[in-house]
C-alpha cells in the first residue's frame, strides 16, 4: 500500500466564500475562524466569506488562506485523517508545517500575517512583476533568461508551466526572448510583487526576526520544503528554510517527484481551488488525487 501526502495551495487560490460551509457545519472550524480574527484584530469571517477588495491584497490573502486550509484540516483530523508527509506551495508550506505538528495554528496564522505585510511592502508597486511561461523546458528557460539581469525562475510548477519573477522591465525582456525561443505563451500574472525573487531578500530577512521567538515542536511526520524539494525531519532546519523560501524558487514539481520516489501514491489537496491537483496530475497521471475544498468534498472523502 502506498503512502499519502497532504498538500496545501498557496496565494492565488483564494476566493470569496472559501471555508464558509465548514464554518456553518463544524464547531472546530468555527473556533479557528473566530480565533484567527481575534489574534489578528479583524473579521476573518467577513474577509473569507464575503466579496471584498481585501482578499486579493497580499497582507490579508495569506492569513485568510492559511486560516481556511487549517480549519478544513482540523475537521479532517477530527474524523481520522492520517498521512505520511506534508507539503505546500509557497504560503501553503505553513499549513504543511502545522499538519506535520511543528507549528501551532495560532503561530501559523500570526506569522503569515506578518509575512504578507513584509512581502507587500518589499518592493514599490509597479517595480516588479511575474509571468507564467507555458510549454518550454526548465533548462531552456534557464538558458534564455541567464543573460537578462534582474529576472529569475520563481516557480517550477509542473511540466509545461514555469513562473519567472523580477524587475518589471527584465521580466518583459525575458518574456519576449522566451517567446522567440519557442514558448507557447508567456502570460503576465496579476500579482502585487516579484515574489520568490532576490528582490524579496530583505523581506525574508525581516521574516527571520518574526520567526526568531517562535517555539516550534518536533515534527510528527516529515514535510517537503519548497527551497530544496527535500524531506525535512529536523525542526532545527525549519526557520532558515522559511526565510530563504521568501526569495528562492518554489520547486513544486521537484517536491512532488521526491514524494513519488518515496512511495507516495495519494495526494490530498486541502484548501480552496484545485491548482495543486492539476499540477500533480501533469507530473504523474497515475497518482491518486483527492481535492477537498467544500464540506461536501470532505463528507464524500471520509464516508
Amino acid at each position: 500500500m502506498g503512502k499519502t501526502a497532504l498538500i496545501f495551495p498557496g496565494q492565488g487560490a483564494q476566493k470569496a466564500g472559501m471555508g464558509k460551509d465548514f464554518y456553518e457545519n463544524s464547531e472546530t472550524a468555527r473556533r479557528i475562524f473566530d480565533q484567527a480574527g481575534d489574534w489578528l484584530g479583524f473579521d476573518m469571517k467577513a474577509l473569507c466569506f464575503e466579496p471584498n477588495d481585501q482578499l486579493d491584497i497580499t497582507e490579508y490573502t495569506q492569513a485568510a488562506m492559511v486560516t481556511t486550509s487549517l480549519a478544513m484540516l482540523a475537521v479532517l483530523q477530527e474524523r481520522g485523517l492520517k498521512a505520511d508527509v506534508a507539503a505546500g506551495l509557497s504560503l501553503g508550506e505553513y499549513c504543511a508545517l502545522a499538519a506535520a505538528g511543528a507549528m501551532s495554528v495560532e503561530d501559523a496564522v500570526k506569522i503569515v500575517r506578518q509575512r504578507g505585510i513584509l512581502m507587500q511592502q518589499a518592493v514599490p508597486a509597479g517595480v516588479g512583476s511575474m509571468a507564467a511561461v507555458l510549454m518550454l523546458s526548465p533548462e531552456k528557460i534557464e538558458e534564455v533568461i541567464a543573460p537578462v539581469e534582474g529576472v529569475e525562475i520563481a516557480n517550477y510548477n509542473c511540466p509545461g508551466q514555469i513562473v519567472i519573477s523580477g524587475f518589471k522591465g527584465a521580466v518583459e525582456e525575458a518574456s519576449e526572448k522566451l517567446k522567440e525561443a519557442g514558448a507557447k505563451r508567456v502570460l503576465p500574472l496579476n500579482v502585487s510583487g516579484p515574489f520568490h525573487s532576490p528582490l524579496l531578500k530583505e523581506a525574508g530577512e525581516k521574516l527571520g526576526e518574526v520567526l526568531a521567538p517562535v517555539e516550534l515542536s518536533l515534527l510528527q511526520m516529515p514535510y517537503v520544503t519548497n527551497v530544496t524539494a527535500q524531506y525535512i525531519h529536523d525542526t532545527a532546519e525549519i526557520k532558515n528554510l522559511l526565510v530563504r523560501q521568501v526569495y528562492s524558487s518554489v520547486r513544486w514539481q521537484q517536491s512532488v517527484e521526491a514524494m513519488l520516489a518515496d512511495g507516495v501514491d495519494t495526494f490530498i489537496e486541502i484548501g480552496p481551488g484545485k491548482t495543486l491537483t492539476s499540477f500533480v496530475k501533469k507530473i504523474n497521471r497515475k497518482a491518486n488525487l483527492v481535492n477537498i475544498e467544500t464540506w461536501s468534498d470532505m463528507e464524500k472523502f471520509v464516508c
